[in-house]
């Protein structure tokens, strides 16, 4: 075991502060990851601010699960990584790899998957540390390739926000041709009007903020439509192949139900704390389907990434030395930031 310099809350209304962890020896398939950039995902101040029922907080918690770094060092049965190479982790950390979603590579469906922080740690005990960290160490089947032309400082966001809209666009065959709608224009949003300009779909951004179209526009949106505005929604009904719901305050869904064509489909992956009503009626005429969807497996992110390089694709992000991570917390709870925060992490040895 080594210590490493992070940043950790001690409860859920502490502030984000200095402290050192235990990180492992790199095993035989490890790679040990001296981390650049971490980026801050709203999951963060959930998870830092116990407010997941269903996934409560063990103290101290270290998070972090969108990170960049540069490979320090390399177990014995490493074989796709060497010292020098810039590399990615993101939501997970393990998987059992034998069950039938790792199988067919979808880990994060996976009973026996390890997230990346707050989750049992099955070699040291306790729990998982995320990436507010100077260095990690990760099995080797669940580090990503970084592509080289790309920013890693704007990489970060990719591999939780990145993945969580790539993905869902693929499973539903976005591509030229396709109408495609996109909900919300925050951290995930931008990144689906990305996504589905560059898959050459007609993309419409949806925001209850008139103030948001010329940005929307600027990230490769066809049209702009004010949600709250009932003439333009309606201009819209029935026109939809695919639309991706990213919006996390409760909302009605319904009306978004009513731009899909037949065979239409929906897919939320901002998820409101308050069930949906949904009216079976508009699902049912036009034969219209409402999905999730999870991140993405560890080969479905290679390709993210992979692409990303290709089409020269980042997340906009504003850089903070971790100092500022609280005040980040706060404007993040604001919409404060276009669109996501990166946190130089060079900045912990300063």
């Amino acid at each position: 075991m080594y210590q490493a310099k992070a940043y950790s809350a001690a409860s859920a209304v502490s502030p984000l502060a200095a402290d050192v962890i235990v990180r492992r020896e790199p095993t035989a398939s490890d790679v040990q990851i001296k981390i650049l950039y971490c980026g801050i995902c709203h999951s963060d101040i959930h998870q830092v601010r116990n407010e997941w029922s269903g996934l409560p907080t063990v103290y101290p918690i270290v998070p972090g699960h969108e990170i960049v770094g540069k490979v320090t060092g390399v177990g014995a049965a490493v074989t796709q990584y060497q010292v020098g190479d810039l590399v990615g982790v993101g939501c997970l950390v393990d998987s059992d790899a034998t069950c039938p979603e790792c199988r067919a590579g979808f880990e994060q469906f996976c009973q026996n998957m390890t997230l990346t922080y707050n989750f049992p740690d099955k070699h040291l005990g306790g729990v998982t540390y995320g990436g507010y960290s100077e260095s990690i160490v990760v099995d080797e089947r669940f580090v990503l390739r970084i592509p080289s032309n790309l920013d890693p400082a704007a990489v970060a966001p990719l591999l939780c926000a990145g993945i969580t809209t790539y993905s869902p666009m693929r499973h539903w065959g976005v591509s030229k041709g396709k109408k495609v709608g996109v909900v919300g224009l925050g951290g995930l949003g931008h990144m689906g009007v990305k996504f589905a300009r560059a898959f050459g779909a007609h993309v419409v951004a949806f925001s209850s903020s008139p103030g948001k179209k010329e940005d929307a526009m600027r990230l490769g949106a066809d049209e702009f439509v004010l949600s709250r505005n009932a003439d333009e929604m309606q201009k819209h009904a029935g026109s939809f192949d695919f639309i991706l719901d990213t919006v996390s305050a409760d909302h009605d869904i319904n009306t978004f139900i009513g731009l899909l064509r037949r065979d239409g489909n929906l897919t939320l992956v901002g998820a409101p704390d308050k069930p949906f009503a949904v009216y079976g009626f508009g699902l049912i005429f036009g034969r219209r389907s409402l999905s999730g969807s999870l991140i993405g497996g560890i080969a479905e992110t290679q390709e993210m990434l992979n692409f990303c390089g290709e089409h020269n694709i980042v997340s906009d992000v504003e850089v903070i030395p971790i100092q500022k991570v609280n005040e980040a917390y706060e404007r993040l709870l604001k919409s404060d930031v276009k669109y996501r925060f990166s946190i130089d992490m060079a900045s912990l040895s300063r």
